[in-house]
């Protein structure tokens, strides 16, 4: 073979290597991301309507088919969760909620720093039974300072719930379980405080000013 002759040869086996490296880079690169994406689709812990976070069946205020879903896990005695629904919920309520963009849905997250935070999660649950949780809500909030468990079975009173199914729901623990699935739940998340909200998959913590509330809505809304 002559040298010219090898020459071409020789370059023509490089090209070749060349081209097959190439292309199994690159197919390997493809195959990588698309792990990659696979395996970023598996950590997200889908809910029945495409949140990343579940409401489970707890009680909802707004539209079921709204494009947003706020989640607030929260402590019936935690004094910003008060300061948040005196001053920044009304807002949120009446240019979001009243007008079917956003649905809310409140779950439990009572802290074992506060005595009664469990029981008045039971006992709003225990009206939630009666058609009566955000009526309760609002009376447990307006009282934070006595929310033991003769306090709370005066507000059912208060209510005008039957005072005989909600007390012993109160009584047994019935709903134990409930709060505790959302606790268990809350955590999972990543919930360490109170309170602390999910728009679709955005996290926000603290009673911070409804401006910062009505710009993550706004985002997700667009």
């Amino acid at each position: 073979m002559e040298k010219m002759d090898y020459i071409l040869v020789l370059m023509g086996v490089v090209l070749v290597i060349s081209a097959f490296n190439l292309y199994g880079t690159m197919d390997i690169y493809n195959k990588f991301n698309s792990l990659e994406q696979d395996s970023e689709g598996s950590n997200v812990n889908n809910s029945d309507d495409g949140a990343k976070y579940s409401v489970d069946d707890d009680p909802m205020l707004g539209s079921e088919n709204a494009p947003v879903t706020m989640i607030i896990f929260t402590d019936f005695q935690c004094p910003y969760t008060k300061i948040f629904f005196n001053d920044t919920f009304p807002l949120i309520k009446q240019n979001y909620i009243d007008t079917g963009k956003v649905k809310f849905v409140y779950r439990d997250f009572p802290l074992s720093m506060h005595q009664y935070a469990q029981k008045a999660a039971e006992a709003a649950e225990c009206a939630d039974e009666q058609g009566k949780f955000w009526e309760y809500h609002s009376m447990i909030l307006e009282n934070q300072d006595i929310v033991d468990i003769e306090s709370l079975k005066q507000f059912a009173v208060d209510l005008g719930l039957d005072t005989s199914t909600f007390n012993t729901c109160l009584d047994t623990g019935e709903m134990t379980s409930e709060v505790e699935a959302d606790i268990a739940d809350g955590s999972s998340y990543g919930v360490t405080g109170t309170p602390t909200f999910f728009i679709n998959d955005q996290k926000i913590v603290g009673a911070q000013p409804y401006s910062n509330f009505e710009s993550i809505i706004e985002q997700e809304l667009s």
